[in-house]
């Protein structure tokens, strides 16, 4: 009898060939692990990153304890700048218990002190793991976010799963922020179109990579190169060939070159588009 091939899920995949010009990771999440793995050395991991072409992080807090993390990570590493937010499915727990309110107001009072903090989010409806009975929590903690962002000027990063035409409803009758992002953009090509007639930056994360992503793919090519991001959300949503295995930083390049062939698009030439409309969507470049 043969021996069992290797599980290989937890093992972080090589590193990729570098990019021809730096693009920044605008969506990742250092303080989360996977399957009981290690707590991420955060600066072994900005290493690994700026070695091929990622020299810059948006590190995404989903509820106080990750927005706090965030915060204070983007204090100690001048390549990480923080996003503060209560992910929707944090909402209706948090509003079960009592503590949306209470919640709401640290996240205000984390963006408004910290110059580190550029962006209001992960916020968003997800009406994928809660169900009809979370929905007027989610909305309340997404129409706040949307007015803490606005009021702030601080970029508004928006999870939508299952949710579109209601993530659109909530921001037509909020009124959008100046800076705002799709973050893990999901949608098709007539989806695309409606967030940037509205003014959206469109992330797109290593589901664009995905054999079955095809509608993502249409949605690439239709959006304008400088309305156009790159981000892991890592540990999750690793790119091909590695789907499955630990996401991180820097794996980014596997995502762009994917975007670069499905648009026709030289790759030098959308490293540097993406890197000038990451720092425009998150309100200037924050260089070490």
């Amino acid at each position: 009898m043969s021996a069992a091939a290797p599980d290989r899920r937890s093992e972080a995949p090589p590193a990729p060939e570098p990019l021809p010009h730096p693009v920044v990771d605008n969506h990742c999440h250092l303080d989360i692990t996977r399957d009981g793995a290690e707590a991420v050395d955060v600066p072994q991991a900005l290493a690994a990153a700026a070695a091929v072409g990622v020299p810059r992080i948006v590190q995404i807090g989903c509820d106080l304890r990750g927005a706090r993390w965030a915060v204070e990570a983007a204090r100690q590493h001048d390549a990480i700048v923080a996003g503060v937010a209560l992910h929707p499915n944090e909402a209706p727990r948090l509003a079960e218990q009592g503590l949306l309110e209470d919640a709401l107001v640290e996240i205000e009072e984390l963006a408004a002190a910290h110059p580190d903090v550029r962006a209001v989010g992960e916020t968003g409806l997800d009406f994928f793991r809660t169900g009809p009975e979370g929905v007027a929590a989610q909305r309340e903690s997404f129409a706040r976010h949307i007015d803490i962002a606005r009021r702030l000027d601080r970029t508004l990063v928006i999870h939508d799963r299952d949710s579109h035409d209601a993530v659109l409803e909530v921001l037509d009758a909020e009124g959008v922020p100046e800076r705002w992002v799709m973050h893990c953009f999901s949608g098709d090509a007539a989806f695309a179109r409606a967030c940037l007639d509205r003014g959206a930056y469109l992330s797109f994360a290593g589901t664009v990579t995905f054999k079955n992503a095809e509608p993502l793919r249409e949605a690439l090519r239709v959006a304008p190169r400088d309305r156009v991001l790159v981000e892991t959300d890592a540990p999750y949503l690793t790119p091909a060939p590695h789907r499955g295995r630990p996401n991180a930083s820097y794996l980014v390049p596997l995502t762009v070159r994917t975007m670069a062939q499905v648009r026709g698009d030289d790759l030098g030439e959308l490293c540097a588009a993406i890197e000038a409309s990451t720092y425009a969507a998150f309100g200037g470049r924050w260089d070490a």
